[in-house]
């Protein structure tokens, strides 16, 4: 069945025994495994998360009914996640759905999926399925979303300090969850004792990024200068940026010159194109759409996203993996310039 986000919330936070899939698509990633992890939460802290690979299921369907059927070793919660699926993991959630039991919810995240995939139709016909959508908050979106993080923290927003907070983590739901927790530990707050939160609070604790560091390490990548990106990245990392909001925003960037590119190589006029584009970044387009063709731009963000779920993880290398990620961007702008 599908769902909106504040349907898909409320169900994994109940965790229905009625529901057994969760596909949660769409190109706001982030936003997506801050969703799974509230299954985890409402799971409980000693719950056993079972992380499955899409070529595994694509190899053996009959693994993902079965994990979803198996008890926990040592008789806590049990769930299972699928990152980075698509239409290779349909034929292993038909068997899901059609198995005759499955005790553990699964959650399957497919950032690539579209609305008229396979794996999103099944999750909608289905009543034992939920489908939610996700896609990247424009600003005043962004706004609202901390507002409500917020709130759920015990935090109530004033004045600037919602849009600092989107605007600091990039419109991404994982790091702006994650900051409102470390604010609502500093300052005490919880649901049934809620403190204000204001400009002050978030001057005292550096809640801001640079936005401007950000971009030139982005348009550093873009250009194929991996010298040039890293005297950057050595900069934010000086200033203990979280690597998530770069990522996220690296990503978005290849996807906007990814659309520019298909156009034009559909034949469309190269100039009507770049019409549509803010003049401040017609410059810097323009030199992308010279060095980027669609191929590398596939592989970059493909690349880029992966680094972005490893980041995510827990246990990770953190920003060794983002660092890592964004340089081999760099390189591969560089191979393609040259």
């Amino acid at each position: 069945m599908k769902a909106n986000l504040n349907q898909i919330v409320r169900a994994v936070d109940a965790v229905s025994p009625d529901i057994r899939l969760y596909v949660l698509y769409g190109p706001d990633e982030a936003g997506a495994r801050d969703v799974a992890n509230r299954l985890a939460r409402a799971l409980g802290s000693d719950a056993e998360r079972v992380d499955l690979e899409p070529s595994q299921l694509k190899a053996n369907p009959g693994l993902l009914p079965d994990e979803a059927a198996s008890l926990s070793l040592f008789g806590t919660a049990r769930h299972i996640r699928v990152a980075g699926a698509g239409e290779e993991s349909v034929a292993a959630c038909t068997a899901l759905l059609a198995a005759e039991r499955s005790g553990n919810p699964v959650v399957v995240i497919s950032p690539g999926a579209k609305a008229s995939s396979g794996l999103v139709k099944l999750a909608t016909a289905d009543p034992r399925a939920m489908v939610c959508a996700f896609y990247v908050p424009d600003a005043g979106e962004a706004d609202k979303l901390a507002t409500s993080i917020a709130r759920e923290q015990g935090l109530r927003t004033t004045g600037s300090t919602a849009t600092r907070i989107a605007a600091a983590a990039g419109g991404d739901r994982a790091v702006m969850s994650r900051e409102l927790e470390k604010i609502a530990l500093y300052l005490d707050a919880a649901p049934e004792r809620p403190r204000e939160l204001d400009d002050a609070t978030l001057d005292a604790i550096g809640a801001d990024l640079g936005d401007s560091e950000i971009s030139r390490a982005i348009e550093a990548a873009i250009d194929g200068g991996p010298d040039r990106l890293a005297d950057e990245l050595a900069r934010l990392a000086v200033a203990g940026s979280s690597p998530i909001p770069l990522l996220r925003q690296l990503v978005r960037r290849l996807m906007a010159i990814a659309e520019l590119r298909a156009e034009i190589d559909a034949g469309a006029n190269a100039n009507s194109v770049m019409e549509r584009v803010f003049f401040r970044d017609r410059a810097s387009t323009t030199r992308a759409l010279r060095i980027w063709s669609a191929p590398a731009l596939s592989a970059a963000i493909d690349r880029v996203r992966r680094a972005e779920r490893a980041t995510m993880a827990p246990n990770n290398a953190g920003s060794v993996l983002a660092d890592h990620a964004i340089v081999a961007v760099a390189r591969i702008a560089a191979r393609q310039n040259g």
